[in-house]
């Protein structure tokens, strides 16, 4: 690759950003790429999500039941969706989104929450509030590193756990207090199930999909 082809360092040129207040804001870049022989590309913006909480961690929860392996899902409300994504614009066809969504338990992390320890008390700490199960920190899984959802836009990288429960210990949902908990319930699947309900789209939430995948090759590895 020639010189003029080579990046070696981002140029910025202005850092604002919009929204403030809310949970989420834009982050506007404005910048140039300096290129292996010293020239300026032209100026360009690179827009981005932010928030104070930068990552999250996405909880498989699951149970042995006879000799079959369930799982936990979560439906609950996605105004974003309902708000935001047009199905007439799809490349295939599906449905208009429905008021709740099938998903895995998940929270952000939040500052305080550093390191693996940290990491831990947070997938505990969501388990109970999104799934009604008292879990020890250390009874959580942690599988493996976590991804990049969608890098052109997104910083966010999801990390994903697992925890074994008794399903008979839960106990009501206790949320969040804010009003996107509101009806949210909790259900059983077989794990093989939920992942073939990804497949075919009914569970139709990117992180799910994977953290179930996760807890499959934790539960059983490949040879």
């Amino acid at each position: 690759m020639t010189d003029e082809l080579t990046v070696e360092e981002l140029v910025v040129i202005s850092d604002e950003r919009f929204g403030a207040g809310g949970f989420l804001e834009v982050r506007r870049v404005r910048l140039r790429n300096r290129r292996g022989d010293g020239s300026l590309s032209r100026e360009y913006i690179s827009d981005s999500v932010a928030r104070d909480s930068q990552d999250a961690v996405v909880v498989a929860v699951y149970a042995h039941v006879g000799t079959a392996i369930q799982v936990l899902v979560r439906d609950g409300l996605r105004p974003a969706l309902v708000f935001g994504r047009d199905a007439s614009r799809a490349p295939l066809p599906e449905p208009p989104p429905a008021l709740f969504l099938t998903e895995l338990v998940a929270g952000v992390i939040e500052r305080a929450d550093v390191g693996e320890a940290g990491l831990r008390a947070r997938a505990a700490a969501e388990v109970l509030e999104e799934a009604g199960f008292v879990v020890a920190p250390d009874a959580i899984s942690i599988l493996g590193p976590g991804l990049l959802a969608s890098p052109g836009c997104f910083v966010e990288k999801f990390y994903f756990a697992c925890v074994e429960v008794d399903p008979s210990a839960q106990r009501p949902l206790a949320g969040d207090g804010s009003p996107m908990e509101e009806g949210a319930r909790t259900r059983w699947l077989p794990l093989e199930d939920a992942i073939a309900s990804c497949r075919s789209g009914e569970i139709s939430d990117l992180k799910t999909e994977l953290g179930l995948r996760r807890l499959q090759d934790q539960l059983f590895p490949r040879r």
